[in-house]
C-alpha cells in the first residue's frame, strides 16, 4: 500500500487513549499517579510511548480519558504534549471522567468511550482507534488501520503471541481462524487456548482496537442499555459481536522479519524493574535511539550529568548504565541501573541493577540493591536495600517474590520515625 493511501486513513482517525486505570499491581508506586503516569525508561512515562505511536504514525486527533488519580498525568500532557494546533486539524486533549451520560464516573473501558461519543462526533473521523495507555512498545498504527479497512473488518483487534502461563488471568485471548477472523474471545481465562502448533503460546489482546465510527456508536449505545452488562470491550462488546459482525484479529509482527516487536505489559513491580533493566543492555530490543520513530515527552532543561571523584575508594563512576540530565554522581558506582533526571547520588555508595526514580537522593555510605527508589525519595546516610531481604522487611519496605525492593517516600517516613522512637 503506498504511503499517500495509509496517511489518508490516519487523517481520517480518532484515537482514544484509555488513561485512568489505577495499576493496583503496582502498589505504593500507584499511590499518587495513574498507571501511565508512572516513569520508565530514564526519563519518560508509560503515556508517552502510545501517544508517540499516534504521532509517529501520522495520527494527530488524539483524546485521553483520565480518572484515578490523574493530577500526575495531566500535568505531564500539558508540559510535554500541549503544543499542536488546532488550526491544523491537530488535538490532544484531556477528557475527564464528567458524568457526561448519567450521575457515574467511567465504569468501564466501553464506557469510558460512550461518554465521550459527543466529543468524537464532533471531530468527524471514519475510523476510531481505542488505545491502552499503560503499555510500552512501538508502533505504526498506520499499518493496523489499513488491514483494518482491507479487510472489510467492523472491528479490529490488535494481538501479540504470549507464553500461555502469562496471560492466563491477565489478558483477553483469541480464537482465530486461518483468515485471522476472531472466532472465540475469552476475557482473561484461567486456561487460554493456545495457537495452532505453537503449544504454550497463546494470541493475547493488546488492548488496542480499531472501528468503523458508526459501528462503534451503534455497539456502545446497545451495550450501554443492558442492565447485566460491566461496559467493557473485553467482556461484553466483543463477545457480542463476534458471531454477526466482521471482527478481525491484527498479529502485532516486525514488519521486516515478521518476528516478535518488543511489547511489555509493566503491570508488576517485577515486570516494571525488568523491562527497565533490559533497557541499559548493550543492544536493548526497545530502540529509543531511533531517530526516524522518538519517543516524545515532556522535556525538563537540566545540566548535563555529572561525575565527580576521582580516588581509589570514592570515584564518581557509572557502568552498563543509563544517566539522565540533571543527575550527580559523586564519590560512588552506579552499576546496571537506571537513575532518572535530578538523582544524587553521594560519597561511598554501591548502587547495582536499581531504578532510581527523578529527584531521589541516596546519601553517603548506601547500598542499593535490585530496587526500584520512588521519586523525591531520600534515603538516608548508611541504609542498605535489598541487601538483606529480612531487613527490608522489617524496615517496613516491600518486597516482591523475585527480590525487588520498592522503596517510597511514605516508607522512609515510617522507617525513620521508628528509629526516633
Amino acid at each position: 500500500m503506498s504511503n499517500r493511501y495509509i496517511s489518508n486513513l490516519t487523517k481520517d482517525t480518532y484515537a482514544l487513549i484509555l488513561a485512568g486505570g489505577r495499576g493496583s499491581r503496582l502498589h505504593e508506586l500507584t499511590d499518587n499517579r495513574a498507571k501511565p503516569a508512572v516513569f520508565f525508561g530514564g526519563k519518560f512515562r508509560i503515556i508517552d510511548f502510545p501517544l508517540s505511536n499516534c504521532i509517529n504514525s501520522g495520527i494527530r486527533k488524539v483524546g485521553i480519558a483520565t480518572q484515578y488519580k490523574s493530577h500526575s498525568l495531566i500535568r505531564h500532557i500539558n508540559r510535554g504534549w500541549g503544543h499542536f494546533k488546532k488550526e491544523l486539524g491537530e488535538s490532544i486533549e484531556i477528557l475527564p471522567a464528567s458524568q457526561q451520560t448519567g450521575t457515574h464516573w467511567y465504569e468501564g473501558t466501553a464506557d469510558a468511550v460512550f461518554q465521550n461519543i459527543d466529543i468524537i462526533r464532533h471531530e468527524l473521523p471514519k475510523y476510531v482507534m481505542i488505545l491502552s495507555g499503560d503499555h510500552v512498545y512501538q508502533m505504526d498504527y498506520g499499518d493496523l488501520i489499513a488491514k483494518h479497512v482491507e479487510t472489510g473488518a467492523d472491528m479490529t483487534v490488535c494481538c501479540i503471541e504470549v507464553p500461555a502461563e502469562e496471560a492466563a488471568g491477565a489478558f483477553g485471548v483469541m480464537t482465530v481462524d486461518e483468515d485471522n477472523r476472531v472466532r472465540r474471545f475469552d476475557e482473561k481465562p484461567l486456561a487460554p487456548s493456545h495457537v495452532p502448533g505453537k503449544p504454550g503460546v497463546t494470541l493475547a489482546s493488546m488492548g488496542n482496537y480499531v472501528f468503523n465510527t458508526e459501528f462503534l456508536f451503534e455497539q456502545l449505545k446497545k451495550d450501554h442499555e443492558k442492565q447485566d452488562s460491566s461496559f467493557d470491550f473485553g467482556n461484553d462488546i466483543i463477545p457480542a459481536i463476534i458471531d454477526s459482525h466482521n471482527v478481525f484479529a491484527f498479529p502485532f509482527r516486525d514488519q521486516q522479519t515478521g518476528g516478535q516487536p518488543y511489547w511489555r505489559d509493566v503491570g508488576t513491580l517485577d515486570s516494571f524493574w525488568q523491562a527497565n533493566m533490559e533497557l541499559v543492555s548493550a543492544e536493548p530490543q526497545l530502540n529509543m535511539y531511533d531517530s526516524n520513530w522518538p519517543i516524545w515527552t515532556y522535556q525538563e532543561q537540566t545540566a548535563p550529568a555529572k561525575f565527580v571523584g576521582d580516588e581509589d575508594n570514592r570515584r564518581g563512576c557509572a557502568i552498563n548504565s543509563t544517566v539522565a540530565g540533571g543527575c550527580i554522581v559523586s564519590g560512588s558506582m552506579v552499576k546496571q541501573s537506571l537513575l532518572f533526571s535530578h538523582v544524587r547520588v553521594n560519597s561511598f555508595c554501591y548502587i547495582e541493577q536499581s531504578v532510581v526514580l527523578p529527584g531521589a537522593i541516596i546519601e553517603r555510605n548506601c547500598k542499593v540493591h535490585k530496587a526500584i527508589i520512588d521519586r523525591a525519595v531520600i534515603i538516608p546516610e548508611g541504609l542498605h536495600i535489598g541487601v538483606n531481604h529480612d531487613d527490608d522487611r522489617a524496615n517496613g519496605f516491600r518486597v516482591t517474590d523475585t527480590g525487588v525492593v520498592l522503596v517510597t517516600r511514605k516508607m522512609i517516613d515510617n522507617f525513620l520515625a521508628k528509629q526516633e522512637d
